[in-house]
Order: C-alpha cells, then sequence, then structure tokens
C-alpha cells in the first residue's frame, strides 16, 4: 500500500512537471517567460548566404528589412524574424578592413559607414550602389578617419562619427559639403575617446555612444553638449563600453544601449535614468557574448546583435 502511495505521488509529481513544462513552452511561444528570455535566436556561423561571422552592425527600414553586416565584409538582408532574403553584397573595396555602421536614409536606403575607407555608401534595399560621399582622409574640416557610425536627419544632412586620427562628429549637407565638426580626445565633456555610434533622439537631440569613456553624450545637431549620462561599472545605471544606441520608431521616449563590456542591453530615457537590463554572458538564449549592435523595429521589438556568438536575437523589454 506505501508502494502504491509513494508511486501515486510521483505520477502526481511527474505530472506537475509536465505541466509546468507546457505552461513555459506556451508562454515562450507566446512571447513572454522569463526576464531573460528572448523572443527568437537566430543565426549560425558560417559564410553562406543567411549564415554570419561576427556581425557588427544592423539597420531594420520601415518595411521590416533587417539588415547585417559582418565580419566578412557582406551585407546580408533578412525579414525582422530571421529569414535570409538572398540579398548579399560587399562595398567595392573591403581589403583594408569592414563597414562597422549600419543606418537608414530618410528615403528608405541604407548607409553604410565604409569606415577604414573614409567613406558613406548609398544602396538601395537591393543592394544597387546610388552614391558614395566623402572618401578624402585626414584631419582638415570635411575630411574623414576611421568612420564608426552615420545617421541622416529630415533634411538629409549626414552625421559622421570618427576616431583614430580624429576623435569627433562632423556634420556635413546633403551634397556632402562640410558644415561643422566639433570634439577633440579626451575625458572632459564634449571630448571622446572612440564615439562607436550615433542615434537621433525623439527630442531632435544627437546621443552618442563614447565607447572608451563608458558613457552617452548628447548634443544638439548643432554641437552644444546637452547633457552627459552613465559613467564605467557594472551596475544600474554604469556602462562599459557602449557600442551602440538605438530608439524605438515613433516618439518612444526612451533608448537602448548595447554594452560590448557588460554583454547586456540597457534602457534609459532620455534624460539618463535607467530603465532595466536585459541580457548576461553566455552563449545560451539569453547570454550575449561582446555585442556589437541592436535596433528596434516598429513593433518595439529590439534586435540584438549577438556578435561573438554569430546570431542575433530579439527581445522585448
Amino acid at each position: 500500500m506505501m508502494q502504491t502511495m509513494s508511486w501515486t505521488r510521483n505520477l502526481g509529481s511527474r505530472f506537475a512537471c509536465r505541466r509546468l513544462a507546457w505552461g513555459w513552452a506556451l508562454l515562450l511561444v507566446a512571447g513572454c517567460g522569463p526576464p531573460s528570455t528572448p523572443e527568437l535566436v537566430w543565426g549560425s556561423r558560417g559564410v553562406q548566404g543567411g549564415q554570419l561571422v561576427k556581425p557588427r552592425a544592423i539597420a531594420i527600414d520601415k518595411d521590416d528589412r533587417l539588415y547585417l553586416v559582418d565580419w566578412t565584409a557582406r551585407i546580408q538582408r533578412f525579414d525582422t524574424d530571421g529569414t535570409y532574403q538572398k540579398k548579399t553584397w560587399m562595398p567595392p573595396s573591403w581589403n583594408n578592413g569592414r563597414p562597422s555602421g549600419l543606418s537608414i536614409h530618410p528615403d528608405g536606403n541604407l548607409i553604410v559607414a565604409d569606415s577604414h575607407y573614409s567613406t558613406i555608401r548609398i544602396y538601395s534595399p537591393d543592394g544597387d550602389l546610388l552614391r558614395s560621399v566623402g572618401g578624402k582622409q585626414g584631419t582638415a574640416p570635411g575630411e574623414l578617419s576611421y568612420i564608426s557610425d552615420v545617421v541622416c536627419d529630415a533634411q538629409g544632412n549626414f552625421y559622421v562619427a570618427e576616431f583614430g586620427e580624429n576623435q569627433r562628429i562632423t556634420k556635413l549637407d546633403a551634397d556632402g559639403n562640410f558644415l561643422t565638426c566639433w570634439g577633440e580626445p579626451g575625458t572632459e565633456p564634449g571630448q571622446f575617446a572612440r564615439i562607436r555610434a550615433l542615434a537621433l533622439g525623439p527630442d531632435g537631440n544627437l546621443y552618442a555612444a563614447d565607447a572608451c569613456n563608458h558613457r552617452i553624450q548628447v548634443f544638439t545637431t548643432d554641437g552644444k553638449l546637452v547633457r552627459i549620462f552613465g559613467g564605467p561599472g557594472n551596475g544600474p545605471g554604469e556602462l562599459s563600453y557602449p557600442y551602440d544606441v538605438a530608439f524605438p520608431p515613433g516618439r518612444a521616449e526612451h533608448l537602448y544601449v548595447i554594452e560590448y563590456g557588460n554583454h547586456r542591453v540597457q534602457k534609459f530615457t532620455l534624460e539618463g535614468k535607467t530603465l532595466g537590463t536585459w541580457g548576461r554572458s553566455g552563449r545560451d538564449p539569453g547570454g550575449l557574448c561582446s555585442p556589437w549592435a541592436l535596433a528596434v523595429d516598429r513593433l518595439g521589438r529590439v534586435h540584438v546583435v549577438d556578435s561573438e556568438n554569430h546570431r542575433v536575437q530579439r527581445a522585448r523589454f
């Protein structure tokens, strides 16, 4: 009798475990689950179409086309569920190095920061090279050094993040003519130590990921410093090598920051108050390894470029 009761208890426990597992499975399918659980994980290491090798920049357009550039210098196009759309191309020259920044022009075309060639390249969604801007290396106004990222405002002006010879932001008009620049090497306000990325906020300001200073600096589009937040560390509100910044489309009043050093994404108000983090160091879903970039789609889903894991993870938080 005791043996039968014990078997019954064990059977009930197994059914309870199964119910719990089924419950988690339903939550995951529905896009819910523990805070560290991604909605979707996709990608694998390789050089075939749809595979990735250390992806390093991402952009998503209004038609849900997702663009990635990786360590092989390939620019590939996917949908936001990770389905490869068989569009792969490379810049005209890439032997000196690979592009490290992608963004979407107001006209819907793709902006590529061809970093080692000091050049901005504009491509159609199908990979046709439409035009190039810059290309003259140097430190004088209008010349460019290593371009880490480029964004474009509604008037067509380009904002170019530079490091190497130049630690500055350069503003060009829609035809590529020099307008202004600001910044220099250093740790003081308005100085930079490797700007990795830029984003234009819903407040009209320009947000710069000042990576080696472990902070975000915010400027007007004419270069006036508005505020600074962050600082080195792994606590709430602190940053370790912020490598990318992104806003949700529309008027959402928060900013997402990818942290290469802390292997996480941190969410901030526009004033710099932390709203939480997602991710941790690891190889399993929800784990990140040296993430480089992120983008937010029109549904508010955050697509995280999990670089050393050769994949993309999608989450909401």
